[in-house]
């Protein structure tokens, strides 16, 4: 029985998974959804998608929401691309559907039959003719593949580009990038957990010892010391 996959992939934190997920399940319901996450831009360290690829069988569909999702690097995207098409894989790609294999095997399928004519010379000709058409198909298919590879790979580096020189001219204009050195990180959890010691830790206003205390604010045991040193310091400087 042949399989349908889904597959999606975020490469930083700032990325959510979810929209390439409900494009994949609104195109292929039932699809089996692989999820990957902070892979970056590579090949490497992406776990789930080679597990993926060894279980993949002939006739089995690999759905993408966009080819960005398979690769963003055009030269290691369209090996790949060979390799899975080669080994009888679909492949779909929901923003690229031009690219689709399925759309690659009618280009490469669609030979324009030479016709006998009873002439040996005017035969060996259109033979001749008809062949250098084909393999011109073949070969505007397989730069169609390459050119959407590229585009992907292109609009990362633009992305990255533009993150920098938005960086610079933050910088320039006086903004402070990244955090202040020297400056406390105010986590969202921290003011009540630090609230929470300060009122119950006998250290302070209250009578539990540290490992009561501990689970009362439901801290582990790093942090919850980290804030009672920064509760002692704040004490100190008053």
């Amino acid at each position: 029985m042949c399989r349908v996959y889904g597959y999606a992939r975020i490469s930083t934190k700032k990325q959510s998974i979810e929209r390439q997920i409900r494009n994949i399940e609104a195109a292929f319901p039932g699809a089996i959804i692989v999820q990957e996450a902070y892979t970056g831009t590579k090949f490497d360290g992406r776990e789930k998608f080679d597990r993926m690829c060894k279980q993949v069988k002939p006739g089995d569909t690999i759905v993408f929401d966009s080819v960005s999702r398979m690769s963003r690097n055009a030269e290691e995207g369209f090996t790949q691309y060979q390799a899975f098409f080669n080994q009888g894989v679909e492949l779909v790609f929901l923003k690229e559907p031009q690219i689709n294999t399925a759309t690659y095997k009618a280009a490469i399928e669609k030979k324009v039959d030479a016709v006998s004519t009873g002439d040996e010379a005017a035969d060996e000709l259109t033979a001749g003719i008809m062949a250098a058409v084909n393999k011109y198909m073949m070969r505007l298919a397989e730069k169609q593949i390459m050119l959407a590879f590229e585009q992907a790979e292109k609009e990362v580096q633009d992305l990255h580009q533009r993150t920098r020189e938005g960086i610079e001219t933050a910088r320039l204009a006086g903004k402070q990038i990244g955090a202040v050195p020297g400056k406390k990180l105010n986590v969202k959890k921290a003011t009540p957990a630090k609230e929470t010691i300060r009122k119950h830790s006998k250290d302070f206003d209250g009578t539990l010892n540290d490992i009561a205390c501990m689970k009362l604010t439901g801290l582990a045991r790093n942090t919850y010391y980290k804030y009672k040193r920064e509760l002692k310091a704040e004490q100190g400087e008053r």
